[in-house]
């Protein structure tokens, strides 16, 4: 695993250095954009449109939006003064049960390694929050910037996720959807019909069973198109299904 953080978790007397690596990475293909006569990548430019001149680096500042078109600007000693204080800890505050925590919380993910003649202690955690079913809720710090975490375990190795916070998530739309489907009952009969349905396409969940299968059509065809074969444009995509009543489809 290639690190990109080390330091210790910490919580009560106990102390495991640890390091952390990316969990994630997305396999986009990625463009640049090109001038069609001489197929040479365009650069873009930094552009003041109220004196139509192009502005270096030393003459930018950035700002904040007060109201439409009105900016207070920002000098980069002062934002420097909210940045987080470099630490190499992640603080462990609580243990809470996995499932109260929901997965709209979740943003980014990392694993975390134990380091040299470490193994044990870390083992030991990462079998007691299986054992318990818990997660350790803390704080740390990743490049100037406090993140609120989730310690969890994940088949003997242990994850961190980064969440969300509180004000982060639009929990006033969830409402407004769980509100607009107040009064609404659902008959033992068709609750009966879904729950079979669900039973009946439930199986465990293999996650190479579902590559992008977009990607790799896209690169097939990129690969093609630069070997100079003949390329084949994929068909448009089929008409969407017409929306059919649930209860319908159940019977």
């Amino acid at each position: 695993m290639r690190a990109i953080w080390n330091g210790f978790i910490s919580f009560g007397l106990v102390t495991i250095p640890v390091s952390i690596g990316n969990a994630q990475q997305r396999k986009d293909v990625s463009f640049r954009n090109l001038a069609r006569e001489t197929m040479r990548p365009v650069k873009q430019k930094r552009w003041d449109p109220e004196r139509d001149v192009e502005v270096g680096s030393d003459e930018l500042v950035k700002g904040w939006e007060v109201s439409k078109g009105t900016y207070v600007p920002v000098e980069q000693d002062e934002l420097d003064r909210f940045a987080a204080t470099q630490e190499k800890t992640i603080r462990i505050l609580q243990f809470v049960d996995l499932e109260e925590v929901d997965p709209v919380y979740y943003e980014r993910a990392y694993w975390i390694a134990p380091q040299e003649r470490t193994e044990r202690p870390y083992a030991l955690l990462a079998q007691a929050l299986e054992k318990t079913g818990k997660a350790a809720l803390g704080r740390f710090v990743l490049s100037t910037k406090e993140h609120l975490v989730l310690v969890r375990a994940i088949d003997g190795a242990l994850a961190l996720q980064t969440l969300y916070y509180p004000e982060d998530v639009r929990v006033g739309e969830r409402a407004e959807i769980a509100d607009s489907l107040k009064g609404i009952e659902v008959a033992d009969e068709e609750m009966a019909m879904a729950e079979q349905l669900i039973s009946g396409m439930s199986r465990e969940f293999v996650p190479d069973e579902y590559p992008n299968e977009t990607r790799a059509a896209l690169l097939d065809f990129l690969r093609a198109k630069a070997g100079g074969e003949a390329v084949e444009v994929p068909d448009a995509s089929e008409e969407p299904a017409p929306v059919v009543d649930l209860m319908a489809a159940l019977k």
